[in-house]
């Protein structure tokens, strides 16, 4: 019996609670089941199950070797499936990393229907800004918006993201309109914590780059609280349209200087170079894809 099969048999006995039931369920005598999984620990040469006459439990190189296990079964699978062109039954875990703002506002949908198509798919979700190496944290793919011109992922393009400066009529019939971006140099200004201190590139009608450094009057690490900041009258404000658009359609936000542009970012699907590409990243990856293509409904306010 090789180490294959004693996985499958490793991770039924797991998911059984004993070895008495996982051979119930395989079919086998309980002396076959226990062998395998003595083979099993023989060859890794490290105790997965503790036994004793009442219980078993996982010890924690089990836990950590069920859960890859998990996996590895899930991926051959759907590679037997794929390559004897069978319906592929999408299941095993899918660990995703998103941007907080956009994933809860724009994402939660997607996922939502993609879940509903393949109720067999665990998915794991992380909302958070933070940067995360997808490989040393074990996520599948990351949702990330930014340009990637140089990047050691792969990474496929979903929708555009324009940024554009606002702020609230009310700030705005106090402080005036800037008309200029020297004028900004004048105004209250919002920011996104990361960018603070780095010039904003405005690109004019007349097609010229023109680099602002501003001082920020107040910021922040997420873009909603900077958007409710600027709501409630306290400066000029970058966002993305996909966080804007609802109150520029309101009029409780005001684009300021249209006659100049901010670069564009994209929103990206993006997976290591060094992984297998599961049938259930690809399939999730597609059916992004299809779910955001044409023009962002966020950018109608444009």
């Amino acid at each position: 019996m090789g180490q294959f099969e004693n996985m499958k048999t490793f991770t039924r006995i797991v998911e059984a609670g004993s070895i008495s039931r996982a051979a119930d369920q395989l079919n086998v005598a309980k002396s076959v089941v226990s062998r395998r999984l003595t083979d099993l620990e023989g060859r890794l040469d490290v105790q997965l199950i503790k036994r004793t006459t009442r219980k078993s439990s996982l010890t924690e190189a089990g836990q950590s070797y069920y859960q890859r296990a998990q996996q590895i079964l899930a991926d051959v699978s759907e590679l037997n499936a794929v390559t004897s062109n069978a319906k592929v039954l999408l299941q095993g875990d899918l660990k995703i990393a998103l941007p907080l703002s956009f994933g809860l506002q724009h994402m939660v949908p997607a996922i939502n229907e993609f879940s509903d198509r393949h109720p067999d798919l665990v998915m794991h979700l992380d909302f958070s800004d933070r940067h995360i190496d997808l490989v040393e944290d074990g996520f599948d793919l990351a949702i990330r918006i930014a340009d990637l011109k140089e990047s050691s992922h792969i990474a496929r393009k979903l929708a555009p993201v324009h940024t554009i400066l606002c702020a609230s009529p009310d700030y705005l019939k106090r402080q005036g309109h800037p008309k200029s971006p020297k004028d900004l140099k004048a105004h209250d200004i919002l920011q996104y914590t990361s960018r603070s201190g780095a010039p904003w590139i405005l690109t004019g009608p007349d097609g010229q780059k023109q680099p602002i450094r501003l001082a920020a009057k107040m910021s922040a690490n997420n873009g909603d609280f900077l958007k409710d900041a600027a709501l409630s009258g306290h400066g000029i404000v970058r966002l993305p349209t996909f966080l804007a658009y609802q109150d520029l359609e309101n009029g409780k936000l005001v684009r300021v200087m249209k006659d100049h542009t901010l670069p564009t970012l994209n929103a990206y699907a993006v997976y290591p170079q060094t992984r297998h590409l599961s049938c259930r990243v690809r399939a999730f990856i597609d059916f992004l894809s299809d779910h955001f293509k044409g023009e962002p409904y966020w950018d109608k306010c444009l």
